[in-house]
């Protein structure tokens, strides 16, 4: 039976592994569970002399004494980046390496780059440049877990605990960067993904999808991954599962991820569920046009994809079969269509994503084919935050704003609560601008209760929404369900915004 050695998130001790490692025991593991120096009480040390190196060389440690024994290595959160140095630093010792509901943390880059708040991530930043990693980051309130990751099915005793004894983290572990040689690559990992933390595996296969060259590394053999359903603190939340698959992952098991180029052909790159005409596409800087055949300036419809996607991928979503279905159903319909490209690879991109957009409605309204009074823009996914700024203050020539299956509130993990980009709280500034918004059924429980809220938000302040729902239809419905369930919403969908686009 393996030895677990368990790596805490910031703010937490070695107290949170406890019903866990409880389990684990029972089935014959054994576990240490790496109090942190300066964190965890066990290990007292004034904060200003502690930085990521400490905490690797306290996991380090902990590989010793346990050495000569199959051992895994499981970090939570923050808990990821030591956990690597130490891997890096004794590789052939480490069986394997969990990631639990964590990123992939990259060599010369400080664990601040995962920390959420994007407000507190830049003032960090700016004393990580001048050097000065002194002081302590206060843990969170009771209420304001929730902004580190979803606290969904942590029970109120649990996370009463979990905030009376947080601990202040030391600046130096989130500033000073992760130093890797590259030897812990060659060991082998586990993913563990808290599925209402916003990613399954479903979603990183559609990542792996897009092809970045820099999520290669997931398709690896040896990479397996595991879904838990719920929020981000696992062994609160479930305890006993966590440990199942913690024993699963220490044999090896668990679901592959496929690599790009194995024959199969991903969710984005499959046909649009309509015929279309095959018209030809008028490329303009990150603009694609799809012009009907007909006389004088025509509207147009602006797409506008979702994401954060992979800045690596490829092709890339203006040349996607479902936006470009939608721009040539729309000139079926008489009207111009356009697709384009924005910069939305992070969820620290909205701004400059906004800007993107902006920028092709000005160039689309520009050119002597469009009527300039006559627009309407069409959000997808992730890019549904992006229809905030449209809500809230809607020019005279936005006729209409349509989304399919969109998130409309920033999940409290973003980083972006407070940010402009809410259109449910934008929506009582729409005024008579008519809203087309395409509903799936079988929506995400976390993206569903955006448009749940939304929708509410809309009714109460009269807002002209039109909601259309594919009853049985998942996000991305396009290209995951059967074109008879789709189809007949599409074509309702788009002839209701011609309709706002002609009237």
């Amino acid at each position: 039976m393996a030895v677990f050695i368990m790596v805490a998130g910031a703010f937490t001790g070695a107290h949170v592994w406890r019903e866990t490692a409880e389990r684990l025991t029972a089935a014959g593991g054994e576990v240490h569970a790496v109090p942190l120096t300066a964190v965890d009480p066990d290990r007292p040390a004034p904060a200003d002399r502690v930085g990521l190196e400490t905490h690797i060389a306290d996991v380090t440690a902990a590989i010793d004494a346990a050495s000569g024994r199959e051992i895994v290595l499981v970090g939570h959160d923050y808990g990821i980046h030591p956990v690597l140095g130490a891997a890096d630093r004794r590789a052939e010792h480490v069986a394997r390496v969990v990631h639990l509901d964590c990123g992939m943390p990259q060599n010369g880059v400080p664990a601040l780059a995962a920390v959420p708040d994007q407000t507190l991530r830049a003032r960090l930043a700016e004393r990580a440049e001048r050097g000065d990693h002194e002081g302590v980051l206060a843990p969170p309130a009771r209420d304001g877990w929730q902004s580190w990751g979803s606290t969904a099915g942590v029970p109120d005793a649990a996370l009463d605990r979990l905030t009376a004894l947080a601990a202040p983290q030391p600046l130096g572990t989130l500033l000073q960067p992760l130093r890797l040689t590259g030897r812990a690559a060659a060991v082998p990992s586990t993913g563990v993904l808290c599925t209402h933390n916003g990613l399954s595996i479903d979603l990183l296969q559609r990542l792996v999808d897009f092809g970045d060259p820099a999520l290669a590394a997931l398709t690896d053999a040896r990479a397996g991954f595991f879904e838990l359903p719920t929020g981000h603190w696992p062994m609160l939340s479930c305890p006993a599962e966590l440990a199942d698959v913690l024993l699963q992952a220490a044999a090896g098991e668990g679901r592959r991820l496929r690599p790009t180029g194995s024959g199969v052909l991903p969710a984005h790159l499959r046909p649009f569920p309509l015929d279309v005409p095959e018209l030809p596409r008028d490329r303009r800087e990150h603009v694609d046009l799809y012009v009907p055949e007909a006389d004088g300036p025509r509207p147009a419809v602006v797409l506008v994809h979702g994401g954060p996607l992979p800045a690596g991928a490829r092709p890339t979503p203006r040349d996607w079969p479902t936006l470009v279905g939608y721009a040539r159903l729309a000139a079926a319909e008489g009207v111009v269509g356009a697709t384009l490209d924005h910069r939305l690879h992070d969820v620290t991109d909205y701004e400059r994503a906004a800007a993107d957009v902006t920028a092709a409605v000005d160039l689309v309204r520009a050119d002597p084919r469009v009527d300039v009074d006559r627009v309407a823009v069409w959000f997808f996914s992730g890019g549904g935050l992006l229809a905030a700024d449209w809500l809230a203050g809607p020019p005279a020539w936005l006729r209409c704003l349509a989304a399919s299956y969109p998130i409309l509130a920033p999940p409290p993990n973003w980083g972006l609560t407070g940010s402009r980009f809410h259109p449910v709280r934008a929506v009582e500034h729409a005024g008579d601008l008519p809203v087309v918004l395409l509903r799936a059924g079988r929506e995400t429980p976390e993206i569903a209760a955006t448009v749940e809220a939304f929708t509410a938000a809309a009714q109460a302040c009269g807002a002209h929404l039109e909601p259309i729902d594919v009853p049985n239809g998942h996000h991305g419905f396009e290209t995951v369900d059967a074109p008879e369930e789709v189809g007949p919403a599409l074509r309702r969908a788009m002839r209701s915004v011609v309709t706002h686009l002609t009237a």
